[in-house]
């Protein structure tokens, strides 16, 4: 790679690295305020809520990739151009597609990288994030107590915590349980906490007592410095974790198996999935090809390209709004998905017809000169 190339190349990297990291923590700033609820409703702890918050950033960069190109090229464009650094390099002898190549070359890098996350890094992402969501969910000590509220966990039981510390340990415990025959009991507890014995999960009670009332209508009374309340009955052991058409490899979404009842209904969807997985990359491309047209595309300009690149960016925006359109219409007609490839593409190749269809005047027109001066001198 020549100097400057490497110079080109480093005046757009940059812009490009910084922009990624600030739409990305713009996006990762939504996530984490929809994720609060691991924290307030489930009870769940900071490194729980910062491993969720992590492992949805692959989908979020890919996301976000395209724009950041598309911003950070203008910007970077916009001011090789307006300090007429583009200009002293045409008038250097280099071609078009010369002064546009390190542009192109990062852009497909950046492709190659988002192609790599969608394929792979997004799906264990994703995978593990789904784990985790589906442990909180199914994690007792949150969904058996909530601070300060009767719950009813299960037909017929009631429990009630006055507090709940950080560490899991429940105060002034109440829980109230019907039977089918009639009976009930009642335990009050000053200290709680879940935990397994066994292998099965109890709920274990300390200080408190017991009010069993029969169906005979006998009343039995007990105290206990310890007790321990079988939790077995609120587990469901069949309960397995489902991965949606984003937490699947590319294989699956390809191939899957129609023997499985959902993978058979939702074929349509995992084949739309995977062609957006391969296709979206696309758009790093198209977005660069589409910010080099809306600056070099067209004549020099001291007073700036405002217009041009409003233009240009409203375009971009229609793109990428069809391409999620013909995604979406792509769950319920496999045909469709061509044009998942067909969109970028054609922007990407109207963007290089807008950059080359101008010639690059490097020369003077002597022939014209003479008139010129004749023309002065008379």
């Amino acid at each position: 790679m020549r100097l400057i190339d490497r110079y080109l190349l480093r005046q757009l990297l940059g812009p490009v690295i910084l922009a990624t990291l600030a739409l990305t923590g713009v996006a990762l700033l939504s996530q984490t305020l929809s994720g609060l609820d691991l924290i307030v409703n489930q009870r769940q702890s900071a490194l729980v809520f910062l491993k969720v918050t992590l492992l949805a950033m692959p989908q979020l960069i890919n996301m976000v990739l395209p724009i950041a190109v598309f911003v950070a090229a203008l910007v970077a464009l916009n001011r090789l151009h307006t300090e007429q650094e583009i200009v002293v390099c045409f008038a250097g002898g280099m071609s078009r597609w010369r002064v546009i190549s390190p542009a192109i070359r990062l852009a497909c890098t950046v492709a190659f990288l988002a192609l790599l996350m969608n394929l792979w890094v997004q799906p264990a992402a994703y995978r593990e994030m789904r784990r985790e969501l589906f442990q909180v969910r199914t994690d007792l000590a949150s969904t058996l107590v909530r601070e300060g509220e009767f719950t009813e966990p299960a037909p017929g039981l009631t429990v009630y915590a006055q507090g709940v510390d950080g560490a899991g340990n429940l105060e002034n415990l109440f829980i109230h349980q019907m039977r089918d025959d009639g009976s009930a009991t009642t335990y009050t507890a000053e200290q709680g906490r879940v935990g397994r014995s066994q292998g099965r999960p109890v709920l274990v009670m300390r200080n408190g007592s017991n009010q069993e009332f029969s169906s005979t209508g006998v009343l039995n009374y007990l105290t206990f410095d310890e007790y321990i309340f079988d939790l077995s009955a609120l587990t469901s052991s069949d309960e397995l974790v489902h991965y949606k058409p984003s937490d699947r490899y590319p294989h699956e979404l390809f191939f899957p198996d129609l023997q499985q009842d959902w993978e058979r209904r939702n074929r349509l969807d995992l084949l739309a999935e995977g062609h957006a997985r391969i296709s979206s990359p696309l758009y790093n491309i198209a977005f660069m090809a589409m910010a080099l047209s809306a600056i070099i595309g067209g004549g020099f300009s001291r007073l700036g390209y405002g217009r041009r690149i409003a233009a240009m960016g409203a375009a971009a925006a229609i793109v990428r709004i069809l391409g999620f359109q013909v995604q979406a219409a792509s769950e319920d007609a496999a045909w469709l998905n061509v044009f998942q490839y067909l969109i970028p593409l054609a922007a990407t190749a109207l963007a290089f017809r807008s950059i080359f269809r101008q010639r690059v005047n490097r020369f003077i027109d002597v022939t014209k000169r003479p008139a010129r001066i004749a023309g002065v001198r008379t």
